[in-house]
C-alpha cells in the first residue's frame, strides 16, 4: 500500500505536525524542520526532539521526509554557496536528531551562467555535504525541477549525472515532483506515459534511489517550465498518473506527499482522491 500524505505545518512545535497528520490519516508526511526562508534556525533542543520521536511513535505516520530551506543552492558561487553548503548539513543534522531519514533539497541554479560548471559545482557541494554527514543516516534526495531559468535538474538524465559524477553514494536519491516533470515537459498524462517515466527512472538512476514523490497537478501546460500547483484532477496533468503511482507495489514503501493548494477541497480532499484512485489502476 502507498504512504499516502502531505506537507504538514509545524505551527505550535514540530510534535504538533504529526498531530495534524494523524488528523489527515496521513501514512507519511514532509514537514519543514525550521524557517525554509532563513539561513539556520535556532539548534533543536533535547526536548523538542525528543517530544517528536514520541509523538511519531504514537502515530500512524511511519515516514517523515524534510524539505531543506528554499535559499540553498549548492550550485552557486562564493559566499552563497558556502552558506548554502553550511545550511544544507545544519538541516541534515537536525533530521538526524529528529529521527528523519530523508531531506529533499533543490539541485540549485547556474544563475544564467554556464551550466557544465554548475552541475560540477553541485557535484562538488554534494560531496563536502556528504563527508561532513558521514556519521548520519540521513539520505539526500535532489528533487526534479521545472526547468525555468537556470534552475538545474529538470530531467532525470541529468539529476543521474550528477549522481553518477558524485560516485553513486548510497546517501543520494531523487525525490520526483509530478508538476515539476509535466512543467519539464514530460507526457505522463496516459499510462504509457506513466510507464515511460518509470522506465526511465529505473534506467538512469535505480528505483531503490526514488526516495519521495511529490503529488501535484500543474496549471502550466506541457514543457511550460510552470510549477503551478494545483489540486489533483484540476490541472493540465490529470489523474491518471496519480492513479498509476498510488498503485504501482514498486513504490509501496515510499512517500507520496501532497503538495496542491490549500484553499478548495485542500489536503483533506486530494487525499480522499488519492485513496479512492489507489488500486483502482
Amino acid at each position: 500500500m502507498s504512504l499516502l500524505g502531505a506537507h504538514i505545518s509545524v505551527a505550535g512545535g514540530l510534535y504538533r505536525a504529526i498531530e495534524r497528520a494523524d488528523r489527515l490519516g496521513c501514512e507519511a508526511m514532509q514537514i519543514f524542520t525550521r524557517n525554509p526562508l532563513q539561513w539556520r534556525g535556532k539548534n533543536l533542543s533535547d526536548a523538542e526532539s525528543e517530544a517528536f520521536r514520541r509523538a511519531l511513535l504514537g502515530s500512524s505516520v511511519t515516514r517523515v521526509v524534510s524539505h531543506a530551506s528554499y535559499l540553498i543552492n549548492m550550485a552557486g558561487e562564493g559566499a552563497p554557496r558556502r552558506m548554502s553548503i553550511d545550511a544544507a548539513v545544519h538541516e541534515i543534522e537536525r533530521c538526524y536528531q529528529l529521527g528523519i531519514d530523508s531531506v529533499v533539497i533543490h539541485p540549485g541554479s547556474s544563475k544564467d551562467g554556464n551550466r557544465d560548471d554548475a552541475l560540477m559545482r553541485l557535484v562538488e557541494s554534494l560531496d563536502e555535504i556528504l563527508d561532513r554527514t558521514s556519521d548520519k543516516t540521513v539520505s539526500v534526495l535532489l528533487e526534479t525541477m521545472a526547468g525555468q531559468g537556470g534552475v538545474l535538474g529538470s530531467s532525470v538524465e541529468e539529476i543521474a549525472s550528477v549522481l553518477e559524477n558524485q560516485g553513486w553514494d548510497r546517501r543520494l536519491g531523487i525525490c520526483v515532483d509530478l508538476c515539476h516533470v509535466f512543467g519539464a515537459g514530460v507526457d505522463i498524462r496516459s499510462e504509457g506515459g506513466y510507464a515511460r517515466l518509470v522506465s526511465s527512472l529505473a534506467k538512469h538512476i535505480g528505483l531503490n534511489r526514488v526516495g519521495c514523490w511529490h503529488m501535484s497537478d500543474n496549471r502550466g501546460a506541457r514543457g511550460s517550465n510552470i510549477d503551478r500547483h494545483e489540486h489533483i484532477g484540476e490541472g493540465e496533468i490529470g489523474t491518471i498518473p496519480f492513479g498509476m503511482l498510488v498503485s504501482d507495489d514498486r513504490f509501496a514503501d515510499t512517500p507520496m506527499i501532497l503538495e496542491t493548494p490549500h484553499d478548495g477541497i485542500g489536503d483533506e480532499g486530494n487525499l480522499a482522491l488519492l485513496r479512492k484512485l489507489r488500486g483502482y489502476f
